[in-house]
């Protein structure tokens, strides 16, 4: 970067754009300046096989020997990255299906985490309207983008962040009741919903391994590179209306999934 190009860049008006042109001007003069240091270093080989003494080169190149041996090895190599620890930092038991009389508590979490000898906490992250997944939406039939009310919270086992759980309803027939109101429903959810005339008829669970977002990752404090175990599950009334979509979004190597059987039907 000559300048000649710097002055070309500060007469940029948009002060964004001339930050982003001393960007780019910056990160290609990083990229020019590692080739050239790359070819000196060849040349210094080549002089020091022909025969030429450390201090004839640095005579030549106007600096002292020890500044020449310093070029012949290049940048200081980094230190490696610390080993990503494979030990987890709490071990949580999520149930699938879930146990009807642990979904009916005041919290399924702090039920399961409590008879786990785990001292539970929750917080809430987020309760508004925001637009539909397309996940969200085809469980609560809406089209994708469609505003959802959204009650999205943090639980934590022995202070350390397991799970970030959105419960999504449908703004048409949510907006304006206790559902839409900031803070946790008290006595629970489920007691809200049955309040409102909702009588519990059927629910799909399905889970998903995935790489985490950068919002999960951060939320949850994850090392590098953990995944996460996205459990969605979709309930509906006994007349067929999608009345509650809960999205669990778990650490994976915080948890351990017990999957049950249906009575009577277990095979080998």
């Amino acid at each position: 970067m000559d300048l000649m190009t710097l002055r070309d860049i500060s007469a940029i008006a948009d002060p964004i754009e001339r930050a982003r042109a001393v960007s780019r001007a910056m990160t290609e003069q990083q990229g020019i300046t590692e080739e050239a240091a790359r070819v000196r270093r060849g040349a210094i080989a080549e002089a020091r096989e022909a025969g030429h003494s450390l201090e004839e080169i640095a005579k030549a190149l106007g600096v002292t020997p020890g500044r020449v041996s310093q070029m012949r090895k290049g940048p200081a190599a980094k230190a490696p990255a610390p080993p990503v620890s494979q030990d987890p930092k709490v071990i949580v038991q999520r149930a699938l299906p879930t146990d009807p009389a642990t979904r009916g508590s005041a919290s399924l979490f702090l039920t399961e985490a409590e008879r786990q000898g785990i001292t539970p906490g929750r917080r809430m992250l987020y309760v508004g309207v925001e637009p539909a997944s397309d996940h969200v939406a085809a469980c609560l039939h809406v089209q994708a983008g469609d505003e959802v009310i959204a009650r999205r919270k943090m639980m934590t086992a022995n202070d350390i962040p397991v799970r970030i759980a959105t419960s999504y309803f449908r703004a048409d027939l949510f907006t304006g009741t206790r559902i839409a109101e900031p803070e946790f429903v008290s006595p629970s959810l489920q007691a809200a919903l049955t309040a409102l005339g909702y009588a519990f008829g059927h629910a799909e669970e399905t889970l998903t391994a995935r790489p985490a977002t950068r919002f999960e990752a951060d939320t949850l404090a994850l090392d590098p590179g953990e995944w996460v175990v996205q459990v969605l599950r979709a309930s509906y009334s006994t007349e067929g209306t999608p009345v509650h979509t809960l999205e669990t979004i778990c650490a994976a190597t915080r948890h351990i999934f017990t999957i049950g059987q249906v009575g009577g039907l277990d095979e080998f």
